[in-house]
């Protein structure tokens, strides 16, 4: 009996990728169709108003940071933001900031879960500038939760407040900061609020921001500059004495030939003196 052809078809308003059992009945050209056909910018239903730089500069700099720190450290974790995600069935989301643990940091134009092995979100972080606080703090939550993803954080940067949640069953756990801090199981790393920045840090020793890098880049420049000009200083003030060393065995020897000269011509004229020539 001849098996009935499985497609897929992707709703431009409600892109969808299709359920697992459904995929792995695709072929191999099917789900590389799909991958490509899958929208990498957001829909209508999904898109939210612009917030500025004041979001962007939220998200990006945390982003940046994360991926300098694992990759100064070969570890192998994706660090991403403002992605579109695709789980099986489920309507796309985006959250400001995610973690794949044991993912390749490779330049992605979504993460749709099935095409990925399998393998879903381990930390979800989103950032309230302007927008739909309730979203975040109710109906993701649920979703997150119910999508298995062990690990969510809320940065509202309006009211400078950090929470967060960890899986425990099928239900999310709202947790206590510890001083200020949480630690993510995840990442390795606590996150605590500097100001209105999100950061991170490993115990008491902040994970680098790039205007702090650049900071101690320009520092370490200027203390260079100063090294280079103290030595040369010191190597100029060196050559001033060893020309001054040297002047001085000149003048020492001028001085020396001079008075063997004159010793000489005094002992010309004793002598003859002494011959009675004088």
């Amino acid at each position: 009996m001849t098996q009935p052809v499985v497609t897929w078809t992707i709703d431009p308003d409600d892109p969808r990728a299709p359920p697992t059992e459904i995929w792995q009945r695709l072929t191999r050209e099917q789900q590389l169709a799909i991958v490509d056909a899958l929208p990498s910018d957001f829909p209508v239903s999904e898109a939210s108003p612009p917030e500025g730089d004041a979001h962007l500069d939220a998200f990006t700099e945390p982003r940046d940071a994360l991926r300098r720190w694992y990759r100064g450290r070969g570890r192998t974790i994706y660090i991403a933001g403002n992605l579109p995600i695709y789980y099986p069935a489920e309507r796309m989301f985006s959250p400001d900031l995610i973690a794949v643990d044991g993912a390749d940091q490779r330049q992605r134009d979504s993460w749709i879960v099935d095409a990925e092995g399998g393998k879903g979100l381990d930390v979800a972080i989103e950032i309230v500038v302007r927008g739909d606080r309730k979203k975040d703090l109710e109906k993701n939550v649920e979703r997150y939760a119910r999508l298995g993803i062990p690990e969510y954080y809320l940065f509202d940067r309006r009211r400078v407040t950090l929470a967060a949640w960890e899986l425990s069953g099928s239900r999310y756990q709202r947790r206590v900061a510890q001083s200020g801090r949480f630690h993510s199981a995840v990442l390795g790393l606590e996150l605590w609020l500097d100001g209105e920045r999100l950061r991170f840090s490993v115990g008491d020793a902040p994970v680098p921001v790039a205007d702090e890098l650049i900071e101690r880049v320009s520092r370490l420049s200027a203390e260079a500059h100063e090294r280079v000009e103290r030595l040369e200083a010191e190597l100029a003030a060196e050559q001033r004495l060893r020309e001054e060393e040297q002047r001085l065995r000149e003048e020492e020897q001028r001085l020396r030939q001079s008075a063997e000269a004159e010793l000489a011509e005094l002992r010309e004229r004793l002598k003859k003196l002494e011959r009675g020539e004088g």
